[in-house]
């Protein structure tokens, strides 16, 4: 079968995939990006997708995956990997939103209900315009963080077992 997307090192890029496995310089899945490149140069051994795939035990489809980035997005990329789209700590819920969850929770249930649901919870956030939309499990991990031991228990939150002291 005809490849598509054809791989072609040059020297200098072979002796830069030589020296992360040698030294194992990286991630592991940067040393098995550089195996798999040396192995699906056309100028070298120019295995077989299969053949690469059952030496570096993975699927085919990563084999494929790392040949066409290679020749889309060039050598430096598809050997150090994708980076990740948004810096961490780049969070949905900052501390004046876990101010305002929080109060809520404290405050009165709205009319016609007994307590607060989380569900209930991300619903008024949304109406409040306090945030533009929250899932439920926010609300949970916010409440859940701001759990107090040993006081009033909150939503998603677990009891403290506690235990003597002898």
């Amino acid at each position: 079968m005809q490849k598509k997307y054809i791989v072609r090192l040059t020297e200098e890029e072979r002796e830069r995939c030589r020296e992360v496995i040698r030294k194992l310089k990286g991630s592991s899945q940067k040393v098995r990006r550089a195996h798999i490149l040396l192995k699906a140069d056309a100028d070298g051994p120019a295995w077989t997708d299969a053949q690469i795939a059952e030496a570096f035990s993975c699927r085919t489809k990563t084999v494929e995956n790392i040949r066409k980035r290679f020749v889309e997005e060039g050598f430096e990329q598809t050997l150090e990997g994708k980076k990740p789209s948004a810096p961490p700590g780049n969070k949905l819920v900052d501390g004046k939103v876990e101010a305002q969850i929080i109060a809520m929770r404290m405050g009165p249930p709205p009319p016609g209900h007994a307590q607060w649901t989380l569900r209930l919870m991300a619903h008024r956030l949304v109406e409040l315009e306090i945030v533009p939309s929250i899932s439920h499990e926010t609300v949970r991990r916010v409440l859940k963080k701001t759990a107090s031991p040993g006081g009033r228990c909150n939503i998603g939150s677990f009891p403290r077992k506690r235990t003597r002291n002898l």
